[in-house]
């Protein structure tokens, strides 16, 4: 039992989770220090959500709410941190959720299925049932699309993604939107809108901000998105970055 004073409270509450969906099956070994490399950036923000996190999530979400066929990718990380809250932000945005994972196992993939299902999302895509196809120039699991989501959409939604499979996705014409604490990450560059912040706090926020800007004109909504310069919000995120004394 953590106590509520000690002064690292939520980070160790997010360990727990990370340890205890470790246990559980679905995590890959390396997703605890993904995860580790991640707390680290986030202790260089002062674990809070930065203007420039926050003008991307504007951005990203009237991006996500424009589009014809918007997709939430997730992995076990994302779904171990904020699978309750992903799928609210899915129903906010009326977009799909759809499992993707660089170890695709049957068995990850069977207990992240029912994970979901379990918190109340029957039609995840990327299942074992699902029609998938494959990516070309992705030479690892990742490669898997399904044709209802990933493999036909527009805008997708990739938090604590690899950068490989970000560069192609873009290449292939999507918009690809980010979650990631590494402002430096290849994932952070080659994304049309980065967000620099926990996925913990991020994507509660982006919710909150749907049911705003669906109250918006179109017009105003494509006008954000065209003036949003990923390069300098990205430049600015990295001024954020203090080291402590």
């Amino acid at each position: 039992m953590i106590p509520k004073s000690h002064p690292r409270y939520e980070s160790l509450l997010l360990r727990d989770k990370m340890v205890k969906a470790s246990n559980e099956g679905y995590l890959a070994d390396s997703a605890l220090i993904a995860h580790g490399r991640g707390e680290a950036f986030d202790y260089l923000i002062g674990e809070h959500t930065t203007y420039p996190a926050k003008r991307a999530m504007y951005v990203g979400v009237a991006a996500l709410l424009l589009s014809n066929n918007p997709v939430i990718s997730v992995n076990g990380n994302a779904t171990a941190l904020a699978c309750d809250e992903i799928i609210y932000l899915a129903n906010a945005i009326n977009a799909k959720i759809e499992i993707n994972l660089f170890y695709r196992t049957d068995e990850r993939v069977k207990i992240i299925t029912q994970l979901y299902k379990d918190h109340g999302y029957e039609d995840i895509l990327g299942t074992l049932d699902d029609d998938i196809e494959h990516l070309s120039d992705i030479k690892n699991p990742r490669a898997t699309a399904s044709k209802k989501g990933i493999y036909t959409a527009d805008t997708i939604l990739i938090p604590l993604e690899d950068g490989d499979r970000a560069e192609i996705l873009k290449k292939s014409g999507k918009k690809i939107i980010t979650i990631d604490l590494n402002p430096l990450s290849r994932t952070s560059i080659m994304s049309d809108i980065s967000i620099m912040d926990n996925i913990v706090r991020a994507v509660p926020l982006m919710t909150k901000i749907a049911e705003d800007l669906k109250t918006q004109d179109k017009k105003v909504l494509k006008e954000m998105v065209n003036e949003f310069n990923n390069e300098e919000n990205l430049n600015e995120s990295l001024q954020q970055i203090r080291l402590k004394e």
